[in-house]
């Protein structure tokens, strides 16, 4: 079958939410303390996330390995439970004032909206369903009888596995990358900005913003109206 449709894939923490998925994981730990047991494991994840941040900054893959450990053990009902609340309290406020204006010049550009974002996909749904995306490409937690086994299903998403993962969807769902659209806040997504014919920086760190001007790729805000 020959490839005719498009699709505009969003990075979500930063580009879409001003919130990243350590802030997800904070919350849990801070606000329900029953997900982590004992007052002490509570406490110990709290003060893991320093740590989380720091190692995102120098690894993305060995961030990732770090910081789905932390859910080993966690029902996964549980976990669903709390990430309705982490939408209401966290995600939903957190939206950038200009995210659903994006979203919505994509889709009336005839886009499908896929966001394709390194958390987990529980802790995502109800913000895609809030900002209208047809599909979320995330994380999947591997659970064993319903308990977190602190793996996340491969590939894993994140920097250049985003440009795979978006690649092999197009190819499935017969969307023609080269008229497709990307966007993303962060040089590490720089793969999935690349891979499409359409990708723009939106809110961009420092080296995604040069990167941006060098190509001519549009630079964009959601921050503003």
């Amino acid at each position: 079958m020959a490839e005719s449709g498009k699709a505009a894939f969003f990075d979500v923490d930063g580009t879409l939410v001003r919130t990243n998925i350590v802030h997800a994981f904070a919350y849990y730990a801070m606000n329900q303390g029953s997900l982590f047991g004992t007052a002490w494991q509570t406490a110990k994840t709290v003060l893991s996330i320093p740590l989380f941040l720091a190692t995102d900054r120098v690894d993305r893959k060995t961030f990732n390995e770090l910081f789905y450990a932390y859910y080993r053990g966690q029902s996964e009902d549980r976990l669903e439970t709390l990430a309705d609340e982490l939408f209401e309290d966290v995600l939903k406020p957190a939206v950038h004032s200009g995210s659903r204006r994006l979203v919505d010049e994509a889709r009336r550009a005839g886009c499908r909206i896929v966001f394709v974002t390194g958390a987990l996909d529980f802790t995502v749904r109800r913000l895609a369903e809030h900002l209208g995306a047809d599909e979320v490409l995330a994380n999947r937690m591997r659970f064993v009888q319903g308990i977190a086994t602190g793996r996340v299903v491969p590939p894993i998403i994140e920097g250049a596995h985003k440009a795979l993962v978006v690649r092999d969807w197009c190819v499935k769902h017969h969307v023609a990358l080269e008229k497709s659209f990307a966007y993303s806040d962060s040089f590490s997504d720089y793969p999935m900005l690349a891979v499409v014919g359409h990708p723009a920086a939106v809110n961009p760190d420092a080296r995604l913003a040069r990167v941006a001007r060098a190509y001519e790729w549009p630079i964009l805000r959601t921050t503003e109206e």
